[in-house]
């Protein structure tokens, strides 16, 4: 197996791990799903219970089992990662294509601000306009910790942009 493809599999076998953390409402990073409350709470009770959160997870899974076996293979574990793939990259055009032209350019790129316009300057945790290894390092860990977790750092807090309700 080559190493794209190895690297494929694995990127939609974590893809289809984080199909069991649901996100409660959106703002929260990570690839997971985005959910409304609502929808998971299937029958409008206010409360979402196991058998809903259960419903949700096999009609997840139904709809990457693309032959029905009851099985998830590497190619339909891809298909499925390519899918929302796409979606992301179609909603990142959407927003920060300012001329319109389908495509981004180098500098709409540099301008789209939010969390990755400014990681220099939050990098730079002293201002002095350049990147001590201490602060690189202070970064990378604290990137790390993010990822640890699940959304948000290692208890899965979004800094208050958002919560998760994880699934047993």
């Amino acid at each position: 197996m080559t190493q794209t493809k190895i690297l494929a599999v694995i990127l939609a076998t974590a893809g289809a791990l984080a199909a069991t953390t649901v996100v409660a409402k959106p703002g929260c990073g990570g690839m997971g799903p985005k959910m409304q409350f609502e929808e998971l709470d299937t029958d409008g009770n206010g409360e979402i219970s196991k058998a809903e959160m259960e419903a949700h997870k096999a009609a997840r899974f139904a709809t990457s089992d693309s032959n029905g076996d009851g099985k998830l293979s590497a190619e339909e574990l891809v298909a499925q990662a390519q899918k929302r793939a796409a979606k992301r990259v179609e909603k990142m055009i959407s927003r920060l294509d300012k001329d319109g032209d389908g495509m981004l350019s180098q500098e709409e790129m540099a301008n789209r601000g939010g969390r990755h316009g400014n990681m220099f300057e939050r990098v730079d945790s002293d201002g002095n306009g350049a990147i001590s290894k201490e602060e690189f390092e202070q970064a990378k860990q604290h990137r790390g910790g993010k990822h640890r977790g699940g959304h948000g750092g290692p208890d899965g807090d979004c800094g208050g942009r958002g919560s998760k309700v994880e699934q047993n």
